[in-house]
């Protein structure tokens, strides 16, 4: 049986604290992350908010914002972009587009190869740029529709001249301190 998005709807009003995906007419609960991918989540965030709100380019999204892609499924990246020309306002809905950037964070029980198909699957709908994080190995992969990933690891900064140009992030920068 192949479910909707009004099947989902209906499922989260009933459990409005379960985080829930649509995937191939399958409603898939999502586990929470870990505290580390947590944090480095809205590490990115903030950097990239901070980034794009003043220069008024676009809309940062968190795990909880939801997409309707061009196939039905309904998915949640852990991080995402839209430009400001492609959504122009707000919605008390999903949105029905597919973002510019989406970012996943390896959670602890996450495997590399659903993430990166996950971020396939965005680039092939028309997202720009898919960006992968993995706490474990402290890299960040960066994916586009028609290159090979670049991969990035302390010493080195994220840019995204194609979309956000200017825009900088040290990738030492998105790990968790420890504190003394």
């Amino acid at each position: 049986m192949s479910l909707t998005i009004a099947d989902l709807e209906k499922v989260q009003a009933e459990h409005p604290d379960w985080k829930l995906e649509l995937v191939d007419g399958q409603i898939i609960l999502m586990s929470p992350s870990d505290a580390e991918s947590s944090e480095i989540g809205v590490e990115f965030s903030a950097q990239l908010r901070n980034w794009v709100k003043p220069r008024r380019l676009g809309r940062v999204f968190d795990a909880s914002g939801g997409f309707i892609l061009p196939n039905s499924d309904l998915r949640a990246p852990d991080v995402s972009f839209v430009v400001a020309q492609r959504l122009k306002q707000s919605l008390r809905s999903f949105a029905a587009l597919v973002p510019d950037l989406i970012v996943a964070v390896k959670s602890k029980s996450d495997r590399i190869r659903p993430l990166r198909e996950k971020l396939e699957q965005f680039l092939a709908l028309g997202a720009q740029i898919g960006i992968l994080i993995d706490p474990d190995s402290r890299t960040v992969t960066v994916y586009r529709p028609s290159s090979e990933p670049m991969t990035f690891r302390d010493g080195d900064t994220l840019t995204l001249p194609d979309l956000l140009p200017g825009w900088e992030l040290p990738i030492a920068d998105l790990w968790p301190p420890v504190f003394e």
